[in-house]
């Protein structure tokens, strides 16, 4: 419950401030964080690593 709030303020501070330039940052950000999660129980591991 707490993460779906984090989520809704996030989404009304960048609304209210007019900050959308953040919102391509946050999903490349993620993005990154979800290849490499991926990459570390896949047998492409080695062939990704070297992207970083």
């Amino acid at each position: 419950m707490a993460k779906q709030s984090l989520i809704k303020e996030f989404w009304l501070f960048i609304k209210h401030e007019k900050k959308w330039w953040l919102v391509p940052l946050i999903a490349v950000l993620l993005l990154v964080a979800l290849l490499m999660v991926f990459a570390q129980s896949s047998p492409l591991a080695p062939f990704i690593y070297p992207l970083f």
